[in-house]
């Protein structure tokens, strides 16, 4: 059996798709007792509902399971404690395997969730577990936050210049590459970058709704400043805003680049284009 830790958000769900597609069975882990229907109804086996910060409730979690695939809650201020508790109850629960969802370019000191997913990564390998280390880019999928307001305004709007470049993801491939990683035998020991697209800028990615919607989106950008008061608003609390805001100025400065060629590799096929992706979404809402 494998379990998914974070399994309530959209990487978790999405992933117990993919496992469960291949017939795998699958444990789930989650805070929430709200998500227990949902996750039994994309098929999961078992749910268990605790704290990663609850030795009793990560030793139920991890009873009998031959793999782990950890997905921390998205900039977690608890990134290394959470990760060393499951480690340990990983260790004493005698798991074979351990996967970490970690991010692109985790060395990148200036955006604090990245360094912390890169000192979890340190910890692994310093365990007696067979890791395998998943980084993905930026999804696709977060892109659709600006959907109503490029279908009312025919505007795309990030917190960063237009013409940074970011390279790109599409989820559902990350739970295909996670999927096999998971149900195969011979990733131990591997890092693998998952990228689906070179890097785009804003403007190619506000051209490529465009085309998708048919009907002009330009690329506008918001400063972090503007998208600090708005999101402090919005009741977006105050680690969560501060580290996003430094991800902003990162972004600002270097862009995130990287290459599809080893997701490719892991999927048999080309990653989702960027293209391909707008299409389908916009044929979803038709």
């Amino acid at each position: 059996m494998i379990l998914i830790t974070g399994a309530g958000g959209k990487t978790g769900k999405a992933v117990l798709k993919a496992l469960v597609a291949r017939g795998a069975l699958v444990r789930t882990f989650v805070r929430n007792p709200a998500h227990e229907a949902a996750l039994k109804t994309i098929g999961a086996d078992d749910v268990v509902i605790g704290t990663m910060d609850d030795p009793q409730a990560l030793a139920r979690a991890t009873h009998g399971i031959e793999a782990i695939y950890h997905i921390c809650p998205n900039v977690s201020p608890h990134e290394m404690p959470f990760a060393t508790a499951l480690i340990d109850a990983a260790t004493s629960s005698g798991v074979s395997r351990f996967v970490y969802h970690s991010v692109l370019h985790p060395q990148i000191e200036a955006m604090p969730h990245h360094w912390n997913k890169l000192r979890v990564e340190e910890m692994l390998f310093s365990s007696k577990l067979d890791i395998t280390i998943l980084q993905p880019t930026a999804y696709m999928q977060n892109s659709l936050s600006e959907w109503d307001r490029m279908v009312r305004d025919g505007i795309y709007r990030v917190p960063y210049p237009i013409d940074t470049r970011l390279s790109l993801v599409d989820l559902e491939d990350v739970a295909e590459a996670a999927a096999t990683v998971l149900t195969s035998t011979n990733h131990a020991g591997a890092t693998y970058e998952l990228v689906g697209t070179p890097p785009l800028s804003q403007i190619e990615i506000a051209e490529a709704f465009g085309r998708a919607l048919k009907k002009p989106i330009h690329a506008e950008a918001e400063t972090v400043e503007s998208w600090d008061a708005r999101t402090r608003s919005a009741g977006l609390e105050d680690y969560a805003r501060e580290t996003l805001a430094k991800m902003f100025r990162a972004y600002a400065r270097d862009g995130l680049k990287g290459n599809p060629n080893v997701l490719g590799w892991l999927l048999g096929r080309p990653p989702a284009s960027f293209e391909n992706f707008t299409a389908r979404i916009a044929a979803a809402q038709a």
